[in-house]
């Protein structure tokens, strides 16, 4: 049976599978749907089954950018061990410890993060050549720190790797939509994983909601590719102000509320 609440989240996660398979940020769509929508369930399992049906699309995302864009071992599978690692590490740590402290935090560097988007204009755009020597540390350093992130707090998860990927790889945005799927789709296993043995998932919700996620990662994936890095950017620093608004406006809430 169809109801309104279905209906809702089903747009939703097609918006969220749509956005997040380019830039990231699905998240900032999809729970704060399952939230409204829900709020006679256990916020913790909402939060499960939201990952339940984002790894879907994450993953159809991943597929589809492979068969355009290569994946090179030497950095994906090191930041694909050290993302899993981290995002147990982390999503253990939120479990000890309050996450309140790291919105300022990372809310200032999201929006030192669109600076650098608008004032540096070749920022994403310009290719790095095939040949130049990546070290393993950076992989590694972009797998554990962005693992540990979204195991512990999560929001802007996926735009945060693009950014990585661009700034310290000299990825395109397009690249690096591409190996942030890989990497994002590594720490959303690495939570269900851990989700699966503390609450349950909603599976009445989470099963056709999945179908829309991946329908809107397809479209996305294959927007991204013919509008290309100039898209991406400009979609990208979107989604990062949204960001900025959004731990914003849970900072104005938790203080002066």
């Amino acid at each position: 049976m169809v109801t309104t609440e279905l209906t809702i989240l089903c747009l939703a996660s097609f918006v969220a599978g749509f956005v997040d398979s380019i830039v990231g940020g699905g998240g900032l769509i999809q729970l704060p749907a399952f939230l409204l929508v829900l709020p006679q369930f256990p916020v913790v399992s909402l939060l499960a089954t939201n990952k339940l049906v984002s790894v879907t699309g994450t993953a159809v995302s991943a597929y589809r950018f492979s068969r355009q864009v290569p994946y090179y071992f030497r950095i994906i599978i090191p930041g694909i061990m050290s993302a899993f690692l981290f995002s147990v590490l982390g999503a253990f740590t939120v479990t000890k410890l309050s996450n309140d402290f790291l919105k300022p935090l990372f809310m200032v560097l999201l929006f030192f993060v669109f600076l650098i988007t608008i004032r540096n204009k070749y920022f994403g755009i310009l290719d790095h050549e095939e040949k130049v020597f990546i070290p393993i540390w950076k992989p590694i350093l972009i797998g554990s720190v962005m693992g540990f992130y979204d195991g512990f707090f999560g929001p802007g998860t996926g735009s945060f790797l693009i950014i990585a990927f661009v700034g310290l790889l000299g990825m395109t945005f397009v690249q690096g939509s591409a190996y942030a799927k890989v990497i994002n789709l590594t720490t959303n296993i690495a939570a269900i994983l851990l989700f699966s043995m503390k609450t349950e998932f909603h599976l009445r919700y989470a099963l056709p909601m999945m179908v829309f996620n991946m329908t809107g990662a397809m479209l996305g994936v294959r927007l991204a590719i013919l509008k290309g890095n100039e898209f991406v950017r400009g979609l990208l620093r979107s989604i990062v102000l949204l960001t900025i608004f959004k731990l914003g406006f849970d900072l104005y809430k938790a203080y002066f509320s």
